[in-house]
């Protein structure tokens, strides 16, 4: 029988796991394009920015997983079960949305690879899609995905560390305004928020955490803490970014416009720095793929026991058709930045969905979801239509 000391172990491994995956799916290619972009538009600005994104992300985050949770259904259960056929269009919304991620996800692991060792980018792509497969493909693969995704999850926060440490970033401005900002961007805040718990990102940990068994009323603060932790971790990567940006571009020195994120790690750490930012782009990029993969078939895999049955495949088909797609028409540069935009979109209507859900008794039994959550969901619902809406008319 296993030690009480052991299932802490095991637990804690999990929730960190699903914090990570939660996490480094959200820190892909697009994610490291739109930070350094954003950076350079707003300068110290950008920090407000990041603030505002960190506190729509809990609100958004800690609703979702705790609903998935108490219910101990995924989402699109859950939407079905409040209006059917709720369910198949929040999937096909996720679904969409993460298969054009991941397109740019498989390019940015092959721009990776290219970066650190001079492989062509479709070589490298092709190679890394092989990993991610490969993974899957494990007895034991949560627990492959969950490890993976923490080590290269740290890894990343290190590297960004030594490149903020190198570019010697003004900070006590920066802090100044985070708080007191003199400029505001809505697109730049819907696009952040959206890349980071919009479309399928904050669905990925909340099904990791229920496959995992960890649900229930019971679970709820075991919950709380691995979201939470999940936002901060995508934060602080976030933040080190934007402090190298802006210590380069404080500097006076110009970012290349092809490869903004690069030139960051270059300019600051010359050509180490450069073959760091491989890895960085390497590491961001295989653990979206993975991410996006798994959570996009989540979405799918309880609509009929035969996908649920072939869940891997599907998982593997998902990686390997969006590699193919790469190879045929190459580097999907813009769509990085407009999907991130879409997922934006797409967080207003599957947190609303899940806000409801919350005060269905025929769901969530006598639990009674907190008022403060409630509001604070019902607040970024409303913050990121407004800002969607604004985007639109833009």
């Amino acid at each position: 029988m296993p030690s009480p000391r052991n299932n802490n172990q095991t637990t804690t491994n999990t929730l960190l796991g699903a914090a990570f995956l939660m996490a480094t799916s959200a820190v892909g290619p697009g994610f490291l394009t739109q930070t350094t972009v954003f950076t350079q538009q707003l300068l110290a600005n950008f920090g407000f920015v990041i603030l505002l994104s960190i506190l729509l992300d809990l609100g958004a985050q800690l609703n979702i997983w705790r609903i998935i949770a108490v219910t101990e259904k995924r989402a699109q259960d859950i939407a079905n079960d409040l209006f059917f056929g709720l369910g198949y269009v929040l999937s096909a919304l996720i679904v969409i949305g993460g298969f054009a991620f991941n397109i740019g996800n498989v390019a940015g692991a092959g721009l990776g690879i290219e970066v650190m060792s001079g492989i062509d980018v479709k070589i490298g792509a092709a190679l890394s899609a092989l990993i991610a497969i490969g993974l899957f493909l494990l007895p034991e693969a949560g627990k492959a995905m969950d490890n993976f995704a923490k080590w290269l999850g740290l890894l990343m926060l290190l590297l960004i560390a030594y490149v903020v440490i190198s570019a010697n970033p003004p900070v006590g401005e920066a802090l100044v305004r985070t708080v007191l900002p003199q400029q505001f961007d809505p697109i730049a805040t819907i696009t952040l928020v959206g890349g980071t718990v919009g479309g399928y990102i904050t669905f990925a940990g909340g099904h990791r955490l229920l496959e995992a068994g960890i649900k229930g009323a019971d679970a709820l603060p075991l919950v709380n803490r691995s979201a939470t932790t999940g936002i901060l971790v995508t934060s602080f990567i976030r933040y080190f970014l934007f402090l190298a940006t802006l210590g380069v571009v404080a500097a006076g020195l110009t970012l290349n416009k092809d490869n903004p994120p690069a030139s960051v790690f270059q300019l600051a750490a010359g050509e180490t720095g450069y073959r760091l930012f491989g890895v960085l782009m390497w590491s961001a990029a295989i653990t979206s793929v993975i991410g996006s993969a798994y959570t996009s078939v989540s979405f799918l895999r309880t609509f009929h026991s035969s996908l649920e049955k072939n869940h891997r495949y599907l998982t593997i088909g998902f990686i390997s058709i969006s590699t193919i797609l790469f190879l045929w028409i190459g580097k999907p540069v813009q769509i990085l930045v407009f999907v991130g935009t879409l997922n934006g979109f797409i967080l207003p209507i599957a947190l609303a969905v899940m806000l409801i859900a919350a005060r269905n008794k025929r769901l969530v039994g006598a639990y009674q979801h907190p008022i403060w959550l409630q509001m604070a969901g019902w607040l970024v619902v409303l913050m990121m239509s407004g800002m969607a809406f604004y985007t639109l008319t833009k």
